[in-house]
């Protein structure tokens, strides 16, 4: 008998040796199970408690950015089709994050192009209506262009910033790893003798955008004394009394 048990044993030796995968494979399953979960005795009792996935640093990578501007339109800037003259076009920003972003326009075509405002800051939640100038080149030998597109694209960029913070271009460049571009638009022209939706909403666009402009020009309300400082009031008829007898100077030199 125990010469037969000798035998089996190291025919089962022999056996495990001649398929080795067997171990590698029982080997694998076990650091896999014991890597996943973990056992936890608490009170005689046996919890599995599994460890919670994590998204490595190049699957972040790989995924898209996240959005911090909302566009409209979003993906063309529309303009009226007015050969030989400068036209005009409209587009709206939005801040959907919950910060402030600073935002700011390139173009590939900046001779003929440019923009009002080219960046600016935005808290959450304020929108803006920029717009955007265009000088339509007249086609060669006064030929009808067919094509309303355009080569031109023009380029959004935002940032994300710290409240309070002042508006620079330099701002893109020395922080251009957290730069992320919106949206590139590309330049449609619309044929203003026919009617249609986008050239409406263009007009209407426009509109908004001078109403916002003519807004910002205007003085603030006169709200009475203001406070400067600690405690230092500015007496407000003084301020004016001497702003008249500076502007009768300029009167009576002008006079003479």
């Amino acid at each position: 008998m125990a010469i037969a048990d000798r035998q089996n044993r190291s025919s089962e030796r022999k056996l495990f040796s001649l398929c080795p995968f067997w171990q590698t494979s029982s080997t694998t399953n076990n650091s896999t199970s014991s890597s996943s979960t973990q056992n936890l005795n608490h009170n005689g009792m046996t919890v599995t408690a599994k460890r919670p996935k994590t998204v490595s640093s190049v699957a972040r990578s790989l995924l898209p950015p996240r959005r911090r501007l909302r566009l409209d339109p979003s993906n063309y800037l529309y303009f009226p089709y007015e050969p030989g003259t400068q036209v005009r076009s409209a587009i709206r920003l939005k801040n959907t994050s919950k910060s402030h972003v600073a935002f700011k326009f390139q173009t590939t075509a900046p001779k003929s192009c440019f923009m009002r405002p080219p960046g600016g800051i935005l808290a959450p939640g304020e929108s803006i209506i920029a717009t955007v100038f265009k000088f339509v080149e007249r086609p060669e030998n006064n030929e009808v262009q067919v094509d309303l597109k355009s080569r031109v694209k023009f380029k959004i960029m935002s940032l994300k910033v710290t409240a309070g913070m002042d508006y620079l271009p330099e701002l893109f460049d020395e922080q251009r790893d957290q730069v992320t571009v919106e949206r590139i638009l590309r330049v449609v022209f619309l044929d203003v003798e026919r009617p249609s939706p986008a050239l409406e909403k263009l007009r209407r666009q426009l509109a908004e955008a001078e109403a916002a402009l003519e807004a910002r020009k205007k003085p603030p309300p006169d709200t009475g004394p203001r406070v400067v400082g600690e405690g230092l009031v500015i007496d407000e008829w003084k301020e004016r009394r001497e702003k008249y007898l500076a502007r009768q100077q300029v009167e009576a030199v002008d006079s003479t």
